[in-house]
């Protein structure tokens, strides 16, 4: 029989158990960390530059917010400092009530268009920064609510989401 002395028990968990507690904890901290700076954020310069526009759109609380999305996404070239880059952004619009959604989706191509002019007039200085495309998010807006309002007499359009932003 073996003396207690002989005997050696091997503890491979402990090293495993640490690592995994690290990387739950640091998963849990990005997570607090991303949820803090979406719930702090100020969207007061998008509220200020588009406040004429918000006043024309219909924001009833009790109609419903319905998403119509681009066929496409919007791909186009900015001169850069050093080169061309290449855009690609896919967008969805926010409007309330179904009327407004069947307008949207009836005026597409008037919308395609008219955001098209805007993202091609951007820098690439303007989209390096968050601030630049949040006012490329409200030139936007401005924009298609205007043209919506010259041709169909309803400013339809409440936001105007980037779904998808690429530079390269």
């Amino acid at each position: 029989m073996a003396d207690d002395k002989d005997l050696k028990i091997e503890d491979r968990g402990k090293g495993n158990k640490k690592i995994i507690i690290i990387a739950v904890i640091l998963v849990l901290a990005l997570a607090g960390g991303a949820a803090a700076f979406f719930l702090l954020s100020d969207d007061s310069t998008v509220a200020d530059s588009a406040e004429v526009v918000t006043k024309t759109v219909d924001k009833s609380a009790n109609q419903t917010a319905y998403y119509v999305a681009m066929p496409r996404p919007f791909v186009f070239n900015i001169i850069g400092l050093k080169r061309e880059r290449l855009v690609q952004i896919k967008v969805q619009l926010m409007v309330r009530g179904s009327d407004n959604q069947d307008l949207a989706k009836a005026n597409i191509p008037l919308v395609e268009s008219t955001l098209l002019q805007v993202f091609s007039a951007t820098t690439e200085q303007q989209l390096a920064t968050y601030e630049g495309k949040e006012l490329l998010r409200t030139d936007s807006l401005t924009n298609v609510n205007e043209i919506l309002t010259k041709y169909t007499g309803v400013a339809a359009i409440e936001k105007i989401l980037f779904s998808g932003f690429v530079m390269q």
